[in-house]
């Protein structure tokens, strides 16, 4: 089972080079009329990676849309699936077949008081919310803070434009390793205020962590990943699934959903980025390791290493896993 996308031909109208490492790409879909997207949606992107395999990526939404096209921002990862270095080869006037936007990172501006927290390319949902939440803030003079935080100074991206959004005061950018004082700002936040943060899974597990020690209601926290980044090198590695007598190789440029939908192993699948964990699978041997690279299965389950969200998730090594398939009797 996967979400109804309604798919269109768009064109790559214009291209700009944000960080060294990030690659801004205007798209005009080929539509009367690109409506209007609120803060925290996405597009499905089809692309053609290397080795001739068709790979479906999300990206955000990057700042206001003008009626006629959308923006996006990709991070070229070379070791990642392909995915990027597909999208980076992309020139003005090529085409591709793109989703109308979804949304399942939605702003809510009723909250008393905001807590933006970006990591990496996990900026680009935040910008049009930092927009939209400066203009609140001017208006009705709700707080809005933003911690940004990036591995060295050139990779600030769209830094500028948060601070015309909130203020030079009202971001915080952080270079390097050094950890971010989560709670002090979550200290700060007025009670009822709600935090929307996106960014590699170890920054989103520390704010969770900060988010529960401050005793805050976990409605009030709202995340979203990229699911790119996790702690072991993205490598081959095999699966087998008894119930179905097969035993398959999931390609480094491919997920385990895609090679098990591949093989004919049905899955259940909704967001494709680790957080909705409908694709988690039992899993009934390790040998090797297992590289949880969601945010939906708790601590304990990732230790325990009985389940994995096969949209997100790897191996080192290999794993045998359940699956829902039942013979009929």
């Amino acid at each position: 089972m996967k979400s109804d996308l309604q798919w269109m031909q768009a064109q790559v109208v214009a291209l700009r080079e944000v960080t060294p490492t990030v690659r801004e790409f205007t798209l005009r879909p080929d539509t009367d009329f690109v409506a209007a997207h609120e803060p925290g949606a996405h597009l499905q992107v089809q692309v053609m990676t290397e080795q001739g395999r068709v790979q479906t990526r999300s990206y955000s939404l990057v700042g206001e849309g003008d009626g006629s096209c959308w923006r996006i921002a990709v991070k070229r990862l070379d070791d990642g699936r392909g995915g990027s270095r597909a999208m980076w080869r992309l020139a003005e006037g090529d085409r591709l077949q793109v989703s109308a936007p979804q949304n399942h990172f939605p702003l809510d501006l009723a909250a008393p008081g905001y807590l933006l927290v970006a990591g990496g390319i996990g900026i680009t949902p935040l910008v049009l919310m930092a927009q939209r939440l400066g203009a609140l803030a001017r208006r009705r003079g709700v707080p809005v803070a933003m911690l940004y935080g990036a591995r060295h100074a050139g990779e600030f991206g769209y830094l500028d434009t948060l601070r015309d959004a909130l203020g030079e005061a009202g971001v915080q950018a952080h270079e390097g390793a050094a950890p971010i004082d989560f709670d002090a700002a979550i200290a700060a936040l007025p009670p009822g205020g709600q935090l929307y943060t996106c960014g590699p899974v170890p920054m989103l597990e520390a704010v969770k962590r900060a988010w529960a020690a401050a005793g805050r209601p976990l409605a009030d926290l709202r995340f979203e990943t990229f699911g790119s980044s996790g702690r072991l090198a993205t490598q081959a590695f095999t699966v087998r699934i008894p119930r179905h007598d097969l035993s398959i190789t999931v390609p480094a440029d491919c997920t385990l959903l895609d090679a098990l939908d591949a093989a004919g192993v049905q899955t259940l699948s909704d967001c494709k980025r680790g957080e909705c964990g409908l694709c988690a699978m039992d899993v009934l041997a390790v040998d090797g390791e297992v590289d949880h690279r969601d945010v939906f299965l708790s601590p304990h389950e990732k230790q325990a290493t009985t389940r994995i969200c096969a949209c997100v998730s790897r191996a080192v090594g290999t794993l045998t896993l359940d699956s829902a398939y039942r013979p009929d009797r």
